[in-house]
């Protein structure tokens, strides 16, 4: 992408970035800043949807996995009350299914953690229908098991008891593998 200019934002260049990893969130907000958003953090659920029931941003950088709940609760009140704000999904537990879920509810794009403020940057102003490139290596046959469960827990709306049920599989043990970050 080209270097931001401020006409790229827009006049509205209000910023939520929605986050419970403090250091993470600090450095993101400075350097949001100094490509001219005016920004405003939170560090759960509960903080984001305040702040987007009062003051709906432009733009929202919401992380996936908050302490207190799920970040797409955030992504869908932010798409209620501001259908045309640009929301990206941030998360270190990187699914299709999860990815695929944020997209249906109103985000815009959707990024692995760590994602720099360039590539966070890049998916809040883009516009084109532009792919992205095919990726470099296939996923292992760890990653496609894991896609899968990813899939039919997001489909069984994060229940975990009745993702087991359906996946043939004791409870703790499906836990527990969703409790681990994705395979390579």
């Amino acid at each position: 992408m080209a270097e931001l200019t401020q006409d790229d934002l827009g006049d509205d260049r209000s910023l939520l970035l929605v986050d419970d990893d403090e250091p993470f969130l600090k450095r993101l907000a400075k350097a949001m800043e100094k490509r001219g958003f005016e920004v405003e953090t939170a560090e759960s659920v509960a903080a984001g949807l305040a702040i987007a029931k009062a003051r709906p941003p432009a733009y929202a950088v919401v992380d996936l996995r908050l302490e207190d709940g799920n970040g797409l609760d955030v992504v869908e009140a932010l798409r209620e009350r501001r259908p045309d704000s640009r929301i990206v999904v941030l998360t270190g537990y990187g699914a299709i299914a999860t990815a695929v879920a944020a997209v249906k509810i109103g985000a815009t794009d959707y990024l692995s953690k760590p994602a720099d403020a360039t590539d966070i940057t890049n998916a809040l102003l883009s516009r084109g229908d532009d792919l992205p490139p095919p990726p470099e290596n296939p996923m292992s046959a760890d990653r496609v098991r894991w896609e899968h469960i990813q899939r039919v827990y997001e489909l069984c709306d994060r229940n975990v008891s009745e993702t087991a049920r359906r996946l043939n599989m004791h409870r703790r043990t499906l836990q527990r593998i969703l409790a681990k970050r994705s395979p390579k």
